[in-house]
């Protein structure tokens, strides 16, 4: 699934399934970055058994909430003034949250999303968006909640700090964004 040669500026991160979850899909994810500018592109690649996976129905796009109850892609951005959350359906719904602090003071934040249309395949489904970044952002932490068919959900993130999964982990935050 990996490039073997990644182009200048882009990264590609692996998601692991918290080890505390129930038993999951037999899935991988793969996240792309590159920062363009003022936004970020991002690409979240699930593959492997993806009909497995209860994947959201098409919404239209749209600012959302409660995204996180179902399937839902998350980047997490640090900032000067504490951090933000975005979230990206595959419905093509998204989020955007701001924090002053450790899961306090969440507010709708002003950045926007564009959630393009799903790409599918047999064996793969990924999801790629472009989202404004905030003025001071900082590292990046990545996650996902993928629901199963029978609607156990499993918690996917770059590290899990805390034996339960928490995704606004202060030690979540290691990526550096490109």
């Amino acid at each position: 699934m990996l490039d073997p040669v990644e182009p200048e500026g882009l990264i590609t991160a692996m998601l692991r399934p918290h080890p505390g979850g129930m038993s999951r899909p037999a899935v991988q994810m793969e996240v792309k970055l590159e920062r363009q500018g003022d936004r970020l592109w991002v690409r979240f690649i699930v593959a492997g058994d993806v009909g497995a996976v209860k994947w959201p129905t098409d919404q239209g796009g749209g600012r959302a909430d409660r995204l996180w109850e179902q399937t839902c892609f998350e980047i997490f951005v640090r900032t000067a003034d504490g951090y933000r959350e975005f979230n990206l359906s595959p419905s093509g719904q998204w989020a955007s949250y701001g924090f002053v602090g450790y899961r306090e003071g969440m507010t709708e934040a002003a950045e926007i999303v564009d959630v393009s249309p799903l790409d599918l395949a047999s064996d793969m489904l990924a999801l790629e968006a472009r989202l404004d970044l905030p003025a001071s952002a900082g590292k990046l932490a990545l996650s996902a909640v993928i629901q199963a068919l029978n609607g156990d959900r499993t918690y996917w993130a770059l590290v899990h700090p805390s034996d339960k999964p928490d995704f606004h982990h202060p030690d979540s935050f290691i990526l550096d964004l490109p």
